[in-house]
């Protein structure tokens, strides 16, 4: 029976943009910055003249000590002829007159000395930067901590506990990782400017002020200090004050509280999110798309926000990786209520305007909320801490906790259906995640749903769950829901395939969030860019950068010419602004590999070698640069040269599962199948949540006439990943095969609860059936 797919050319989705400190906007709001006068950046000296009490509580934040020279008052660790051991490297930390060294294992593995030249943060942790060839700020692996000794500080820790990080390893601190002129700069400095020479691949990264200082978040100050002074044009700037950006959203603004139901509701409705997006530039997990940021235009302008993707954030929204702040409190009742991160941080120093509950019942009434028929526990203890319940820590290197800022309820429930964490049991270790549920059911009568309701939506999503589609589409039509989540949901509609008739996507296209027309965007990458232009082309013009960038890469390799005049002219200036974004980021080979997959999806196969040969030999354990490369010369028949490619990087990667597969498919097409087998064998177990690794592994073991062993991978997988189609697909086929009818249909019948309606599953069911009964 032809149930099963035969094994298609490798086809690889690359990550399309960067990830770091990184996230965009949700703001509907589209700010127009004001007239600017050429205004030049002046120096937080120059802003103290006026504003002494502002730059008083500046001093001594963690903003103003984000970055500082290695000197006697900053630096925080232990240099006192100290030694760290790890992995079997001994590093010493030691003073040379005024200097401070280290001497640790350097990028040829030997020991070298090298001196620190700045500090990098100051709590819970220090890290330090060395100067190296090429104008590279490198940070050291091995960082401060400077929590008290009664908190377990005041030693040096390794930042990637328990793992052996070489100087082959791109994590090492010589590594393309740990670059701060990429990795850190943009956030912990004042007008920072990369200056990248991919020529000479070298920078001459420069900063108007080394910590984020006032024009940071108020943008370049000439002007205001000329409307100040009353200096030369400064009557133009009378209704601005010379200001770049107008971070006024909470003046005037009061919280009275209704007594009737211990909320408070914003005196007058938040007219922007200005200040949100100021903060959203370094506080949330983004990529840098443009460099010459205007303060006051949407943070979609100059970066590619993160969505609830399952690398990054839980099902339920919960913070997973480092997500910084902003994906998480776009996705909180307090964002939609109008709340601005300054309602509850003075912007200055950064502290929190009151401690304790006291923060909380700033807006919710201490009678109701601060009372242990609330919270549950005993007055005075953790437990009656409205954080530690409704914001809930999770450990970033080593020692950083930092908060959820989804302000969330708690929701065991969640955790027993979809293995979410959840605050109770992050407390009481000891007990499950249905106990905690039950304990809240019967306290409060009832499970409390919260605001944030797309949970079990995502997850299904995410796992391609029978009749998830449905329940994706209906989020996206959600608009009580949070954009981010609604961005999410069209987003993984991608899986799908959708038509570009699909409501779902035309109401994202037309949505008022840039988030969710992004993701109405993407949720066409699968599709054919002929059948897509229509519905997309509105995004090829759209204010916000991000969406337009991402409009232009699904589209990617439909000609201009089969446009109107108008699309066509916006098409090449969207494409343009990616290929812009892109050359942003010329020191990573990620922008490479972007750069290859856009030329060749436009059939510029020469410039699309030469960049993903440039993304190699900027870091040659760049497995995607390799794999890529190796199908580009697939499709041109050069298969001997791509062996070369896959094998060169196995030499440096020797673990990495798609450089087996990519491999183990090659020795396929060359029918050298023993070789093949070893090769999909290792990937697949190398990477058991990668179903395709599976399948294709079983794909090969039944073709070489081990069907009981293809049989096997296959149900090991399916366990791992149930709704995994073409794993589903062939296990029905080599089950038939092999004279099991009865259990073939058992998986034949979850396939047709994924696949409803579909003729070729229709006929499946109907002989396995028929066999069965038989």
């Amino acid at each position: 029976m032809a149930w099963l797919l035969p094994i298609v050319a490798l086809s690889i989705v690359a990550v399309v943009f960067l990830t770091r400190r990184t996230h965009e906007s949700v703001s509907p709001v589209a700010t127009i910055p004001p007239v600017m006068l050429d205004a030049k950046f002046v120096g937080a000296a120059q802003c103290a003249t006026c504003h002494e009490q502002e730059n008083a509580l500046w001093r001594g934040s963690h903003h103003q000590l984000a970055m500082q020279p290695a000197v006697d008052s900053t630096v925080l660790g232990d240099f006192n002829h100290a030694s760290f051991d790890n992995n079997g490297v001994t590093s010493s930390f030691y003073r040379s007159g005024s200097k401070f060294m280290v001497r640790t294992d350097g990028p040829d593995g030997a020991l070298h000395e090298y001196e620190i030249g700045y500090t990098f943060g100051v709590y819970p942790l220090q890290q330090y930067l060395i100067a190296m060839p090429g104008g590279r700020l490198l940070a050291l692996g091995i960082a401060w901590d400077t929590r008290p000794r009664a908190s377990g500080g005041q030693r040096w820790f390794f930042l990637y506990p328990g793992q052996k990080i070489t100087p082959r390893d791109s994590r090492h601190w010589t590594g393309i990782d740990q670059n701060w002129n990429y990795m850190c700069a943009d956030c912990h400095s004042t007008n920072l400017r990369k200056n990248y020479d991919a020529r000479a691949r070298a920078f001459s990264t420069s900063y108007s002020e080394i910590d984020v200082s006032c024009e940071a978040c108020h943008g370049p100050g000439s002007n205001h200090v000329s409307w100040a002074k009353k200096q030369g044009d400064w009557q133009q700037l009378d209704a601005t004050e010379g200001l770049t950006i107008a971070l006024d959203e909470r003046k005037g603004v009061a919280w009275p509280i209704d007594p009737s139901t211990g909320n408070a509701r914003r005196s007058s409705a938040r007219q922007s999110e200005r200040e949100i997006e100021m903060c959203a530039r370094c506080h949330a997990r983004r990529g840098e798309i443009h460099e010459d940021y205007v303060h006051g235009q949407p943070v979609g302008d100059d970066y590619r926000v993160a969505l609830l993707d399952e690398d990054h954030y839980f099902p339920d929204g919960q913070i997973k990786e480092e997500d910084y702040e902003y994906g998480s409190f776009s996705q909180s009742r307090m964002f939609h209520a109008g709340v601005t991160c300054s309602d509850c941080h003075e912007p200055h120093s950064s502290k929190l305007r009151g401690t304790g509950n006291a923060l909380c019942s700033q807006c919710h009434l201490a009678a109701k909320y601060d009372s242990q028929q609330h919270y549950l526990h005993q007055s005075g203890t953790a437990g009656a801490q409205c954080v530690d319940c409704h914001m809930p820590t999770r450990t970033y290197m080593v020692v950083d906790a930092r908060r959820d800022h989804s302000i969330r309820i708690p929701r065991p429930d969640l955790s027993v259906r979809l293995g979410t964490p959840n605050a109770c049991t992050n407390c009481h270790t000891d007990k499950s995640a249905q106990w905690a549920s039950d304990e809240v059911k019967k306290s409060y009568g009832h499970t409390p749903q919260g605001f944030q309701r797309f949970a079990e939506t995502l997850n299904a999503g995410t796992e391609g769950a029978p009749s998830s589609q449905q329940p994706l589409e209906q989020l996206v039509a959600d608009t009580e829901q949070p954009a981010i989540a609604r961005a999410t949901a069209l987003s993984l509609l991608a899986d799908y395939a959708p038509s570009p008739t699909d409501a779902a996507v035309r109401a994202g296209v037309g949505d008022d969030w840039s988030l969710v027309r992004r993701a109405a965007a993407h949720a066409l990458s699968n599709s054919e860019p002929a059948a897509s232009a229509n519905v997309l082309a509105p995004l090829l013009s759209d204010p916000v950068r991000a969406v337009r960038i991402e409009a232009a890469e699904v589209l990617a390799g439909l000609p201009a010419e089969n446009l109107p005049a108008d699309v066509a002219a916006a098409f090449r200036h969207a494409t343009d602004e990616y290929i812009g974004a892109q050359q942003l980021n010329a020191d990573r080979p990620e922008a490479h590999l972007n750069l290859g997959l856009l030329y060749a999806k436009q059939n510029h196969f020469d410039k699309a070698e030469q960049e993903l040969k440039t993304a190699l030999s900027l870091d040659p354990s760049f497995a995607p640069g390799a794999v890529n490369l190796a199908d580009l010369y697939r499709a041109q028949n050069r298969d001997n040269e791509g062996e070369q490619v896959l094998t060169d990087a196995l030499s440096r990667s020797p673990d990495d599962a798609s450089l087996e597969h990519a491999l183990g498919l090659l020795m396929v097409r060359q029918k050298r199948n023993a070789q093949a087998l070893d090769l999909l064998g290792a990937a697949a177990r190398g990477a058991p949540d990668n179903a395709r690794y599976a399948y294709v592994y079983a794909v090969a073991l039944n073709d070489a006439g081990k069907t009981h062993a293809a049989i096997e991978t296959l149900e090991s997988s399916i366990k791992a990943h149930p709704y995994d189609r073409d794993s589903l697909a062939a296990l029905v086929n080599f089950l038939e095969e092999s004279g099991d009818p009865v259990k073939a249909l058992t998986y034949a019948q979850r396939l047709g609860e994924l696949e409803p309606g579909d003729p070729q599953v229709l006929q499946m069911l109907k002989e396995l059936r028929e066999h069965s009964h038989g």
